[in-house]
């Protein structure tokens, strides 16, 4: 019984922990831009052909992509994002596992932004 309930809430805590660090690109306001460090992961090739204003690229797949950090409070709020999701959750995975408090994954990416445009 006991090892039911902490199973359960263990599942209850990793689900919320989970919608904490994302929410969705067409969500944010450019309001909440101006507070957070945006960070684009997408190659410098896809950053050149478009991206939301304010945002930093440093590329996912650069084998120095930690050493950008360094001049990063761990405190300050950074937004990710990609093309469609998946490098910025694993950026965002990455970026926890270095320290980093405040880190949100912006879901959907590049693609979902220019779709909520058109």
């Amino acid at each position: 019984m006991r090892l039911s309930l902490f199973a359960i809430l263990v599942l209850v805590f990793s689900i919320s922990c989970k919608q904490i660090n994302s929410k969705s690109i067409t969500e944010v306001s450019q309001k909440e831009l101006k507070n957070v460090i945006l960070i684009d992961v997408r190659t410098p090739k896809e950053f050149s052909v478009g991206h939301l204003n304010n945002a930093i690229n440093i590329n996912w797949f650069d084998e120095d992509f930690e050493d950008y950090f360094n001049e990063i409070d761990k405190n300050d709020t950074l937004y990710i994002y990609c093309k469609a999701g998946g490098r910025s959750k694993k950026a965002l995975k990455k970026l926890l596992s270095m320290g980093y408090k405040n880190v949100m994954n912006l879901e959907g990416g590049y693609d979902a932004y220019l779709s909520s445009k058109n």
